[in-house]
């Protein structure tokens, strides 16, 4: 359940203002189609945090206990630092010009490849990594991209005026640093046992 909970947490808080939640904005507002954007969020980041969650898995099996603590640490702690940096979307990540795969399709494309190396994906791996609790991870980082992406697109850029990006984004970016000296000290020992 600690994974679940830290995991949904952190990527909600951590995709507030980020250029996938703009990029549900910028869907909503050419589209207006709600159901099928949500749709297409979901299923765009159940494949890609499954893929990096498997690969924190992997990475955990291969690197010996010792490494991992500080690969983990520092992460976290760098994660944290990223979070403080504003995320601004390029163009070709605006969701479908030229595509023909509808809705549904166009969000699920776009989501997916405005994910790849994004820091909720890198987090995933880190999480997984951290907790050895694929699905748990997995589960919750979703949870989290929801949390923060459905209300984008159902209430739009009127919600986003009224959220303080910078606080937030200061919230995520401390709970990152001081899960990172957590496990660089060696108190999170229990998440990795």
């Amino acid at each position: 359940m600690e994974a679940f909970l830290v995991s949904t947490g952190l990527v909600a808080l951590a995709e507030i203002g980020d250029k996938t939640q703009l990029l549900a904005f910028l869907l909503a507002a050419r589209f207006r189609r709600p159901v099928p954007i949500i749709a297409g969020i979901l299923v765009a980041t159940l494949l890609n945090h499954a893929g990096a969650g498997a690969l924190g898995a992997w990475i955990t099996a291969q690197v010996p206990a010792d490494v991992m603590r500080w690969v983990l640490g520092l992460g976290f702690v760098a994660m944290g630092l990223w979070t403080l940096v504003p995320d601004k979307i390029d163009e070709e990540e605006e969701g479908g010009k030229g595509l023909r795969l509808g809705v549904f399709g166009t969000t699920v494309v776009a989501f997916f490849l405005a994910e790849m190396g994004d820091k909720t994906q890198i987090a995933t791996v880190a999480l997984a990594a951290q907790f050895h609790s694929l699905l748990a991870v997995v589960a919750g980082t979703t949870l989290g991209m929801m949390i923060a992406n459905v209300p984008a697109v159902l209430v739009g850029d009127r919600l986003a005026h009224r959220i303080p990006v910078r606080l937030v984004h200061g919230i995520a970016a401390g709970i990152f640093i001081a899960l990172g000296l957590l496990v660089l000290g060696g108190f999170a020992q229990s998440w990795t046992a």
